[in-house]
């Protein structure tokens, strides 16, 4: 079967035909695409969320927790930051008969999957974040290479409501990744094994079905100056893109002020042992993952529907905000379910048109995949400072001061609400 054959079997424009034009995508490489997108992300926010907290527990005295893993975050998101548009530039100019994006997907999770047994049988916490820059950076190398097959294979007038599955998927991990270490709490190596050879597998039944035509020519070399440029694009040339790109940079930094501390959080405010907060966050996840899903898919199909963007993604942010504020008066473990609630709601919202919004808005549409590793530098460089933004805030008052930290995050949610207005291109 040739390239071209298969291209057209998955739904995908052939050559020289821009994906707004092109027919909506077959089922199978939507089904592939949801299987991919939910691999990923398990074999990457499962360490996140709980194995990385709970190896940190195990190395580390516990006045040092808070601090090591503010230094093991920050040191991965670093990676994370720069991985993204640099082999998101090498997958829009990987010339090869496996296509520009199969390669990285493959290797990428490959790498994941090697950092992440490092970090497993680490008995220090330099060793841990090695293998967390490790895991990071080859996790964005796979990263960078899916978001662009999006924009490579969905027409214009169904971006929405694949976002809003996309975020389905994206949250669906971090909920099936928090049942599956509820399992493994006592087993280090499994704890970080388990979810990435699962995630590994759907990535690879994706990259199966992926019509990925490979470069008629190889591109010219390039020098240093172009590398550099891969980390740029001008916000004055191109307005709507950056202030699509400080809307979610503001939104994530929101978002990674708290959940870099959910477990700690949990033990801290509500007393719980270790157990007690692992089983209290994996209901709260869930419960926050189905809202999120539920919202994601609702806000993606209204999206494509009345053809706006910009009105979900200020509405998810007030939301959230909300929610950041309903969890810094919880006291009860029953608040702080009803402030997933209002959590998953938002962040579903804004994970039903995120995607769709910034492809409207790249600079380059026919190289996707490096300007959307700068897009997706919003998402990882506020790993960066949120982790230690976040214990500066807690160890306000005495060290445990999860309020003021809350009440940070819904405020900076307000200004990612504010951020997105000025976009003209989309509505």
């Amino acid at each position: 079967m040739t390239t071209d054959t298969l291209r057209r079997d998955a739904g995908a424009p052939p050559p020289g035909e821009s994906p707004a034009s092109a027919q909506a995508p077959r089922p199978r490489l939507v089904v592939g695409m949801a299987a991919g997108q939910l691999g990923l992300f398990l074999a990457l926010l499962t360490p996140i969320l709980v194995s990385l907290q709970l190896k940190v527990q195990s190395i580390v005295p516990e006045d040092d927790q808070v601090t090591s893993l503010g230094i093991i975050t920050m040191t991965g998101s670093v990676a994370a930051m720069l991985a993204n548009p640099f082999f998101g530039r090498l997958s829009d100019r990987t010339a090869g008969r496996f296509g520009r994006r199969r390669p990285w997907l493959v290797l990428g999770m490959l790498g994941l999957l090697i950092g992440l047994m490092i970090i497993a049988t680490a008995s220090s916490v330099a060793v841990v974040a090695v293998g967390f820059v490790i895991a990071s950076a080859s996790a964005n190398a796979a990263l960078a290479a899916f978001v662009a097959t999006v924009a490579d294979n969905v027409p214009e007038h169904k971006r929405g409501r694949i976002s809003g599955l996309l975020g389905i998927m994206q949250n669906l991990a971090p909920t099936a990744g928090t049942w599956i270490a509820k399992c493994f709490t006592d087993q280090m190596l499994l704890l970080f094994l388990v979810p990435s050879l699962i995630g590994i597998l759907l990535v690879i039944g994706y990259v199966l079905v992926l019509p990925d035509r490979p470069l008629e020519h190889k591109p010219p070399r390039e020098g240093f100056k172009a590398v550099l440029r891969t980390y740029w694009v001008s916000p004055r040339q191109h307005p709507d893109f950056a202030w699509a790109w400080l809307s979610r940079f503001l939104l994530t930094l929101a978002n990674w002020m708290f959940t870099t501390f959910r477990l700690i959080y949990l033990q801290h405010e509500m007393r719980l042992t270790t157990a007690e907060a692992t089983e209290t966050l994996a209901t709260g996840v869930l419960i926050y993952g189905l809202c999120v899903m539920s919202s994601a898919q609702a806000a993606g199909w209204l999206s494509d529907r009345c053809g706006r963007r910009k009105p979900f993604i200020a509405a998810a942010a007030v939301l959230f905000g909300v929610g950041m504020l309903i969890l810094s008066r919880s006291d009860t473990v029953g608040l702080f379910y009803c402030a997933e609630i209002v959590l998953g709601l938002g962040f579903g919202t804004y994970l039903g048109v995120d995607l769709a919004l910034v492809i409207d808005v790249l600079p380059d549409p026919k190289n996707p995949s490096k300007d959307l590793g700068i897009f997706n530098i919003a998402m990882s460089a506020p790993q960066i400072f949120a982790p230690a933004l976040g214990a500066l805030l807690i160890s306000l008052g005495g060290g445990h001061n999860y309020s003021i930290l809350l009440i940070t995050s819904s405020l900076v949610c307000l200004g990612g609400a504010l951020a997105i207005l000025p976009v003209r291109k989309v509505r």
